[in-house]
């Protein structure tokens, strides 16, 4: 068929073979379909336009590609925005965790369905099992954020007590504050205890920001501890991680752990507080000084490094110190283990040394964790 038989194509007959062209994009067409539409379109300027923008079309929708953005993509558009126009006020870098992985929970908490809101988490800590719904999942995090809210002026989300002793124990005023919020919220609605949770959130990366690089060293007093302002958001970052991936595990949502500086953060917090835990695991608070033994902490993965964890005091190790031994432990793995997410007896771990200063240290590395 010549340019002029294409062009003299009664209108009919035309029509019908320009309506092969989206089976013919998609690689459908019978062969003799395809012969006569490829012959046609090289007569046919209009048929031969629409035939290139429809294979373009059809690579796109080939294309091995997959459809969700990167998990790098939100950084990198960030990051290119504030290379254009940088912030009148910056997010500390201490605080930058705890606003990612506050971001992260919401959207999972977002693409919940009614349905999900009524499924039970399991939340373990070094004490047992908490089964919580997400709204309580959320009373929870909003009660020990209020620890941190409370340093810097702003308002307590936890309803005051009405009577009655303190309670008493190991983390005795989280488990009563959490217990608090949630009673006072146990008629709301999920949309109303997430935007609560979410505002305080919020409040509180503005109160970091505002408070200015003097605002790491605020204290912040969570009744058994106290911790310093650039720990205490890491720590809230370390558990908002934690429970939003119990609640995703509970509903069959996929979730991603935190990035590998964020993550890295997260370790050396928890290496910092190992000879706390060691002492806790013996019953005796660490000496101020004395041997010093100290374990050599390799963590591998995306939050790469390697700690000097004191076995025997509570300060850090002096230079002369040689490791007794040495764990070796993937970064992920090891923030499970500190969450008690982990039974310390499996870890799959690589060691080098005095065996039983590594599994003293893998068994302390729970009690870390808190209800």
């Amino acid at each position: 068929m010549t340019g002029a038989d294409a062009a003299a194509l009664p209108p009919a007959e035309h029509e019908s073979v320009r309506l092969l062209l989206g089976a013919w994009a998609l690689d459908a067409c019978p062969d003799d379909e395809t012969a006569l539409l490829e012959e046609h379109l090289h007569g046919c300027g209009p048929c031969a336009a629409e035939a290139a923008r429809l294979r373009d079309a059809a690579g796109w929708l080939s294309a091995d590609e997959p459809l969700d953005p990167a998990p790098d993509l939100r950084g990198q558009v960030l990051e290119s925005c504030l290379g254009r126009r940088a912030p009148e006020i910056r997010v500390p870098d201490w605080a930058v965790p705890y606003s990612a992985e506050t971001a992260r929970l919401d959207a999972l908490l977002r693409d919940l369905g009614a349905g999900e809101w009524l499924e039970y988490a399991e939340l373990p800590w070094h004490g047992g099992v908490e089964r919580l719904r997400p709204a309580g999942v959320l009373c929870h995090l909003a009660a020990v954020d209020g620890f941190v809210a409370l340093a810097h002026g702003l308002a307590d989300p936890v309803p005051g007590r009405t009577g009655g002793r303190a309670p008493d124990g190991p983390w005795a005023a989280v488990a009563d504050r959490t217990a608090r919020m949630a009673g006072a919220h146990a008629g709301s609605g999920h949309d109303e205890v997430r935007s609560l949770w979410r505002e305080q959130t919020r409040a509180l990366v503005r109160a970091a920001s505002l408070a200015g690089p003097a605002g790491g060293d605020l204290e912040v007093d969570y009744g058994d501890a106290r911790l310093p302002a650039r720990d205490a958001f890491v720590d809230r970052a370390f558990e908002c991680w934690i429970h939003a991936d119990d609640v995703a595990r509970a509903v069959d949502y996929p979730y991603e752990p935190p990035s590998g500086p964020h993550l890295r953060r997260m370790v050396d917090l928890a290496a910092r507080m190992l000879p706390a835990a060691l002492g806790g695991l013996r019953g005796t608070a660490p000496a101020p000084d004395g041997p010093t033994r100290v374990l050599r902490l390799v963590i591998e993965g995306a939050a790469a490094g390697e700690w000097l964890v004191p076995l025997d005091t509570a300060g850090p190790p002096g230079a002369e110190a040689e490791p007794v031994a040495s764990l070796v432990v993937d970064g992920l793995e090891f923030c499970y283990l500190a969450a008690a997410h982990r039974d310390p007896a499996r870890m799959p771990v690589g060691q080098h040394g005095d065996g039983e200063a590594v599994r003293e240290v893998l068994r302390a590395v729970p009690l870390l964790s808190r209800p």
